[in-house]
């Protein structure tokens, strides 16, 4: 940074010094008591004295509120960023960071946290103390689990996990009242789910049988092989009360959450004869709803009336 910037600028509030290929910023930076705002974004910052030392104890560490280092080199969280408790936003996407320290909790007015394209392995539990944290953002690195603490960030309103290394979520975070957005795409629990939901279309052997099935076409063993008696023997009902059709090898499933004794919710699996084939229905009745399947849904639409968006693929 130029020397003498605070004596050209002393009321300076945003400085943008991102793409400069700078690779440190010096004391200059220090005296600059205005500065809410430092964008530093896509130099070659990271190493050694790339930040001025005295940093968590100048004016700047209560005045800044925005800082962005993504697209450098950093390999951990600088310790002087830890201590700019004023912090509202700290976004460092994009670096080398292998882990998240413990003492990311000392921010606590911390409303906005981006560390996407990272190499981050693990959540410390203490990013639960973060009572302000809104958007948290922690897509592309390798992330195994989400620690059930998590659960306690109560102003939470977006959580990013895309492209990781999650195979399940913790029963807690259905605690996250407040959130609006979840992005799990390209995760191993949301690919082996989509993978195992995917609907292959039905063969033409099904397509007949299944004309024959819901038409009522007569037959006699004497009429057909023995092979495609047998076949025609195998037909499912589909369990939608509004479809009445048949299936055999390619069905569509579904998960359906639902009472059981009123207390517990059980995922069970459901087989449809066709995508289109999703209407409500009970596989107790094909004619009535029952009371808990009716609990399920209203519970289900005011969780979509909260989850507004929860990104799959």
């Amino acid at each position: 940074l130029p020397a003498g910037l605070s004596q050209w600028f002393p009321a300076l509030e945003v400085l943008d010094v991102s793409g400069t290929g700078l690779a440190e910023m010096g004391a200059e930076l220090l005296s600059l008591p205005c500065l809410h705002t430092l964008l530093a974004k896509n130099n070659r910052l990271g190493g050694p004295g790339s930040l001025p030392k005295g940093l968590g104890q100048a004016p700047l560490a209560r005045s800044l509120r925005v800082l962005n280092l993504s697209g450098n080199r950093f390999a951990e969280v600088p310790p002087a960023v830890l201590r700019l408790r004023g912090l509202r936003s700290l976004s460092l996407g994009g670096n080398r960071l292998h882990g998240i320290p413990p003492d990311i909790q000392e921010l606590q007015s911390l409303e906005f946290l981006y560390l996407g394209g990272n190499f981050i392995t693990a959540i410390p539990p203490e990013l639960a103390k973060l009572p302000s944290l809104r958007y948290l953002v922690l897509c592309d690195n390798k992330i195994q689990s989400i620690p059930p603490q998590l659960a306690q960030l109560h102003s939470l309103r977006s959580l990013s996990l895309h492209n990781n290394l999650l195979t399940y979520l913790p029963r807690e975070i259905l605690n996250l009242v407040h959130l609006e957005e979840l992005s799990l795409r390209g995760n191993p629990l949301v690919v082996r789910f989509v993978r195992d939901l995917t609907y292959n279309p039905p063969s033409l052997q099904e397509l007949a049988g299944r004309t024959v099935k819901t038409r009522n076409v007569p037959y006699a063993p004497s009429d057909l092989p023995e092979s495609l008696v047998r076949y025609l023997s195998l037909a499912s009902n589909c369990p939608n009360p509004k479809c009445g059709g048949v299936y055999f090898d390619s069905c569509v499933r579904q998960i359906k959450f639902v009472d059981f004794c009123g207390k517990y919710r059980l995922p069970l699996m459901h087989y449809l004869c066709s995508p289109e084939c999703s209407s409500p229905f009970s596989s107790a009745s094909q004619s009535s709803t029952s009371q808990s399947e009716s609990d399920s849904e209203d519970e289900a639409s005011v969780a979509a009336h909260r989850m507004q968006k929860v990104l799959l693929g």
